[in-house]
């Protein structure tokens, strides 16, 4: 009898201990559990937002200065062949015009302007979303026809009679340049000819309707030999400075944004500095 209590006292107390073990395994178990858990829900969303986001896909149209023509067609083939799924359109025209048609109702997502000025217009009646950015400079330089065959040399040779300038109008950016050029020198241009964009004043002399005109030394640079530039020291009184930005109306703001910070990124700079732009 002894030896059945004796028996019967130890598998109760096996059973006790390997119920203990078990109830401890199932603690550890359960501790693990929510500690992998507690790791899982932290970590999950840090890794989620550490990984790069979607590109924005779709389509945007930029309304862009004409001086920005050719330089702004090639970025927006650079910027759609890196991001499939975006399609950028442009209307470019002389920035003053564009203004008019963004105020009376014209869809565009993106502005870029050839100078502050006109910016400014968006900006003061609350069109243009945020601060816009500057993203390059440029100044005036003469285009002559090929050879120079009038010998125009400075500014002061635009005076002469026998020599047909055309010029910008004071409204857009290169006829305000011209203007600051003019006071700042004392020069008294007598242009026969003011034009709504820098590429009509480029398309007069190109074609010989005019011996000079006064356009951006991107223009120049850009004409592939059409024209020759004349570069003088008073151009450095008129730096136009380009702005870009996002309008409040924007139908994709998020690829809008995305093109606007393209256009400042190394890549973009280096198009545009190929082109003879000047650092912002």
């Amino acid at each position: 009898m002894t030896t059945h209590v004796r028996n019967a006292a130890l598998l109760i107390a096996a059973t006790a201990l390997v119920a203990v073990g078990l109830a401890g395994c199932s603690t550890a178990d359960t501790a693990g559990t929510a500690g992998t858990a507690g790791t899982t829900d932290t970590t999950a969303p840090s890794t989620s937002a550490s990984s790069t986001a979607a590109a924005p896909t779709g389509k945007i149209t930029v309304f862009a200065a004409a001086s920005l023509q050719k330089t702004f067609t090639t970025l927006g083939e650079q910027y759609e062949a890196a991001h499939p799924g975006t399609t950028i359109t442009f209307s470019f025209a002389g920035s003053s015009d564009l203004v008019t048609q963004i105020q009376n109702g014209a869809p565009a997502d993106v502005f870029a302007s050839a100078d502050e000025a006109n910016m400014d217009k968006l900006v003061k009646t609350d069109i243009a979303a945020g601060s816009p950015r500057d993203f390059a400079t440029n100044v005036l330089e003469i285009a002559v026809a090929p050879g120079n065959p009038k010998g125009i040399k400075d500014l002061d040779d635009l005076t002469a009679s026998d020599v047909q300038l055309v010029t910008c109008a004071t409204p857009v950016p290169c006829g305000a340049a011209t203007a600051k050029v003019e006071q700042a020198t004392g020069v008294d241009l007598q242009p026969v000819s003011e034009e709504q964009s820098v590429t009509d004043v480029l398309g007069k002399v190109e074609s010989g309707q005019a011996d000079a005109g006064l356009v951006y030394v991107t223009d120049v640079e850009g004409a592939g030999g059409k024209v020759d530039g004349v570069r003088f020291d008073a151009a450095s009184k008129a730096v136009n400075t380009y702005p870009i930005g996002v309008l409040k109306d924007a139908s994709n703001p998020d690829l809008a944004a995305a093109f606007t910070a393209y256009v400042r990124s190394d890549a973009g700079q280096k198009v545009l500095a190929d082109a003879g732009f000047g650092a912002p």
